[in-house]
């Protein structure tokens, strides 16, 4: 098996590549639509819900779904990850916090649904820091390896 990841190493980590920056498209995109959602004037609107659901079903979940397959190839590939180094956890970290603001905003989109969201424009777009700062520290830890 380990043999067969190394041989995939270079198309697994492509994939992953891709995957995460599908995934960092709609991470910074919904939270976008929630702002022009609730400063409607009733915080109704279907074709906002529309566009949040599919965004978040046919993008965001898909590519969020692949990040972590092909991380985990990439985690399992022989030689790839030394985790006796801070930065594999940092990565670990930040990815998990990713994947829970995910999550968090798929509720959000839920609260819009049922006409309980009591967010405002400015905390959603406050709320849309959070992916920026992920990203970086995602990224540094990759990159800089300390």
């Amino acid at each position: 098996m380990t043999d067969l990841l190394s041989l995939a190493y270079p198309w697994t980590k492509a994939f992953h590549i891709i995957a995460v920056i599908s995934w960092m498209a709609g991470i910074f995109y919904l939270p976008r639509l929630f702002v022009y959602h609730v400063e409607q004037r009733n915080g109704e609107d279907p074709i906002f819900e529309m566009m949040e659901l599919k965004l978040l079903r046919v993008i965001m979940n898909p590519a969020m779904i692949a990040t972590w397959v092909f991380g985990l190839c990439l985690v399992f590939t022989p030689g790839i990850v030394d985790w006796g180094s801070v930065w594999p956890w940092v990565k670990a970290a930040g990815v998990l916090a990713m994947t829970w603001f995910h999550h968090w905003l798929g509720r959000r989109r839920k609260d819009f649904v049922t006409g309980r969201n009591t967010l405002t424009g400015r905390q959603y777009r406050m709320m849309n820091e959070v992916p920026t700062f992920l990203m970086v520290v995602i990224v540094i830890a990759v990159v800089v390896r300390f």
